[in-house]
């Protein structure tokens, strides 16, 4: 199993998980110029994508998806409150949708593929587990840990997971109070101190890897995120490690 982050942040979210020879694409929250200059950097290209999995219909997760599907044959897998608002507002993308339902595993080209409900201010926002000789779970955008998500995530060999913001940094930063609220709200954005939690759950489930993501530029530093989960994963022999914001991050499980 091989994941590259491309972009991993507020700005745009987008990565590429290679598992048993199919290539999937996680968000596309980057321009496509970007996107395709990241392929090539892989050995790939637009068409060699076996399909894109989107979490939400945000602009830092779907930015670069209208070019894409003009040059990618590829599906393009969403819940279906999610595929709706695509059809509505990503030209092209409805040829292309493939609808998910919660829960319910699929298969995509030999892997078992299912997304599972997150908690974010949206209409309806997802993470994403893929199994093949291994096993990957994505988690972002989501302001609490559900029962859900614990399941999902729970045996991955590696896992993306958010760790978004440092509660101390956040509370005494320069963010208007209402923006404060939403993110620590339960539909917001999970803390360092939250991520750790339930990061160490997951190294007893078996997590080999764990990947931090979306980090705020305002409310995080790279350092105070790691040095929060690595603690909780004291004595465990899980690996740790940053997803950038803006340059790309290779992990290989």
């Amino acid at each position: 199993m091989r994941l590259v982050t491309f972009a991993s942040g507020s700005s745009g979210n987008c990565a590429l998980l290679s598992l048993d020879g199919v290539h999937l694409l996680l968000d596309a929250g980057i321009s496509f110029r970007r996107i395709r200059a990241e392929l090539a950097r892989s050995g790939l290209a637009p068409e060699d994508l076996t399909a894109v999995l989107i979490t939400h219909e945000h602009t830092d997760h779907i930015a670069g998806l209208a070019t894409l599907t003009k040059c990618c044959a590829a599906p393009v897998c969403a819940p279906r409150i999610v595929a709706r608002q695509l059809e509505r507002t990503v030209a092209g993308a409805a040829a292309r949708l493939r609808v998910f339902a919660p829960g319910v595993p699929e298969t995509l080209a030999g892997l078992r593929v299912a997304c599972f409900p997150t908690s974010h201010d949206t209409a309806q926002s997802v993470g994403w587990r893929v199994e093949g000789s291994a096993v990957f779970a994505l988690a972002t955008d989501t302001g609490c840990v559900t029962p859900e998500m614990r399941s999902a995530l729970s045996g991955a060999d590696c896992v993306l997971l958010e760790a978004n913001h440092d509660l101390d940094m956040l509370r005494t930063g320069p963010y208007p109070v209402y923006l404060k609220r939403r993110i620590l709200s339960p539909r917001g954005h999970l803390s360092n101190a939250d991520c750790a939690a339930l990061a160490a759950e997951l190294a007893q489930s078996g997590t080999r890897q764990i990947v931090l993501g979306h980090l705020s530029r305002e409310n995080n530093t790279p350092a105070l995120a790691y040095r929060a989960v690595q603690a909780a994963l004291a004595g465990t022999p899980a690996a740790l490690c940053v997803a950038p914001a803006d340059t790309r991050l290779t992990v290989e499980v």
